[in-house]
């Protein structure tokens, strides 16, 4: 079952105020040389969003439009992994806060989004975190969002450029545990210890709108997997 925890709450309260939980993260990356995950490919991608808490000042979004927004994130950073061994992730949105517009300078809050990660190993039939990963994310940092998202981008180019970052930040976490993943595949990936945590303002423009995923390859030939509810990541 999902937790929701005090602290979600809190997290973005203090993102209304103003105070930056995370550093900001450049998720514009895709079209540079893959990071080394080892055998890495991705299976299932279970996320939910469905007991997710909206901060204090921010847009509505639904569940749905939640789901739908970090499921493309997902598929188009990890789907083009083609390793020997399958991975299955289950994500639950916990909290979300999109800016809205205010006066610039004065009071623009940043827009932010908070997840929990699980993945599974598929051949080994079990989680490789006992506990879920949490993963804090702003918007990243550009002249488009320096005078306050909420001014300048729509709800969905918010959601955009936050499960992007997320997604990025999921990567990130995976790479610092490198040893779940096996060997490296030859001369296909960069590697990993180039991963980036984060970037200066100047490298991290937000994510360019409009790039959902198509045309993805489907998984390898279906494979026995965790039902959808054991995937949820809590």
């Amino acid at each position: 079952m999902f937790r929701i925890r005090p602290a979600i709450r809190v997290s973005l309260v203090a993102i209304a105020a103003g105070v930056f939980l995370s550093a900001c993260t450049n998720s514009n990356d895709l079209d540079e040389p893959m990071k080394d995950l080892g055998q890495f490919r991705l299976g299932h991608d279970v996320v939910v969003a469905s007991k997710m808490k909206k901060g204090p000042l921010s847009r509505e979004a639904t569940p749905e439009e939640f789901e739908a927004a970090m499921k493309a994130a997902v598929e188009e950073r990890f789907r083009r992994y083609e390793g020997d061994q399958l991975y299955h992730f289950g994500i639950s949105v916990e909290g979300y806060m999109l800016a809205t517009p205010g006066i610039p300078l004065l009071f623009s809050p940043k827009s932010a989004l908070i997840i929990n990660v699980t993945i599974w190993d598929d051949a080994a039939g079990k989680k490789l975190n006992e506990e879920p990963h949490q993963i804090t994310v702003l918007e990243s940092f550009s002249k488009t969002t320096i005078m306050g998202s909420g001014l300048t981008l729509s709800k969905e180019e918010q959601m955009q450029n936050l499960t992007r970052n997320a997604a990025k930040e999921i990567q990130n976490w995976m790479l610092t545990n490198r040893e779940w993943f096996g060997e490296s595949m030859p001369e296909t990936v960069a590697p990993a210890e180039a991963a980036d945590d984060a970037t200066t303002p100047e490298a991290a423009g937000a994510a360019p709108a409009g790039a959902t995923p198509a045309g993805m390859a489907p998984v390898a030939a279906p494979v026995p997997a965790p039902a959808a509810e054991t995937l949820q990541a809590g």
